[in-house]
């Protein structure tokens, strides 16, 4: 018999199909799930609106029913545009086990190796080359051929695990840093920037250049925050329009050459000495090594987080709102120790 209730579990199934979907795309389908019900029986009186108080709402709602499965409909903001993404993510256990379903296991693990590359990458470049993607394969146990490597590599991208620039550098995607977020920060502590405006990890942004100063903003944060403020917001230093006041976050800060000849990689965390001191491994196709995690790193409350994050999406929604050009379509029936130079 068809219920109210028939409108989650269309909405989830739809969720499921499209993995990460815009805020916009997200109400729309909500709505299109309340008029199939609807359409079962007219007889049903089941509430939609479009307003954000009712999505919030709606939102609680979903996350109630996953709660039992460890599950979260979670959202966070494109770096670039500031546009609403949410996803299912994983709340309990490894998250990159959530690949296990399309990859074999040796797979999984260059995948983990490429994301220690990424987050190890100095100059808070948060990417590598081809070259250094590829190189991942010759330390991989089972070995994997390297005509197998670029198939699975394409695939990490064709998937939307991976990003890659049009000047041929791999970072992650929106995908993994909002899916992975719970086993990027607890893997790589040190690595993990937060914007000082909306507390969100930062891998593709603006950094003020200033001597020991922390302030790194998204790129949408920064172009928000740029149109009412002068001065750097932790630090306070007038930034003007000089442009060696900031420096960027990301692909822009990438140097030619930085990770040719050498991998980053780390002393395994048994079996190692008990810091877990960085190491740098010679590049040699013949060699074998592999990386595990350590470390730890402070974390600002979830209070803190909530109401910055509130203020930023109420700035930004005054001055900016990104069309969004989906369809929707009916509903289917380990700790690390810092490597920063």
């Amino acid at each position: 018999m068809v219920s109210s209730n028939d409108v989650q579990r269309l909405f989830l199934q739809a969720i499921f199909s499209r993995r990460i979907v815009s805020q916009k795309l997200a109400v729309k389908l909500w709505e299109k799930c309340v008029d199939a019900v609807k359409a079962s029986d007219d007889t049903l009186e089941i509430p939609f609106s479009d307003t954000r108080e009712a999505w919030d709402a709606w939102v609680v709602k979903i996350n109630a029913a996953l709660d039992p499965i460890d599950l979260e409909f979670a959202h966070m903001n494109d770096q670039a545009n500031g546009k609403e993404l949410y996803a299912l993510v994983n709340r309990k256990g490894d998250e990159v086990a959530q690949m296990a379903t399309d990859y074999s296991p040796v797979e999984i693990v260059y995948f983990k190796n490429l994301i220690e590359q990424i987050m190890l990458a100095p100059n808070e470049t948060y990417c590598i080359t081809s070259f250094a993607a590829l190189r991942e394969v010759a330390n991989l146990k089972p070995t994997m051929t390297k005509t197998h490597g670029e198939i699975v590599l394409n695939s990490f991208v064709a998937k939307g695990w991976l990003h890659v620039s049009r000047g041929g550098k791999y970072s992650l995607s929106q995908r993994t840093l909002l899916e992975l977020q719970t086993y990027l920060r607890s893997t790589y502590p040190d690595e993990i920037l937060e914007c000082t405006m909306c507390l969100e990890m930062v891998t593709h942004g603006t950094a003020c250049k200033t001597p020991n100063c922390k302030a790194r903003l998204h790129t949408h944060c920064y172009n928000v925050y740029r149109r009412r403020n002068d001065a750097c917001p932790s630090c306070k230093e007038k930034w003007g329009t000089d442009p060696s006041k900031v420096t960027p976050v990301g692909e822009g800060a990438f140097k030619d050459g930085q990770d040719k000849g050498k991998r980053r990689a780390r002393r395994a965390e048994e079996g190692g000495d008990e810091e877990g001191d960085e190491e740098e491994v010679e590049y040699d196709e013949g060699s074998q090594s592999q990386s595990q995690p350590s470390q730890s790193q402070p974390t600002r409350t979830q209070s803190q987080r909530k109401g910055k994050k509130k203020a930023v999406r109420e700035e930004s929604m005054d001055v900016d709102e990104d069309d969004d050009e989906e369809a929707a379509a009916t509903p289917p029936p380990t700790k690390r120790k810092s490597s920063r130079r």
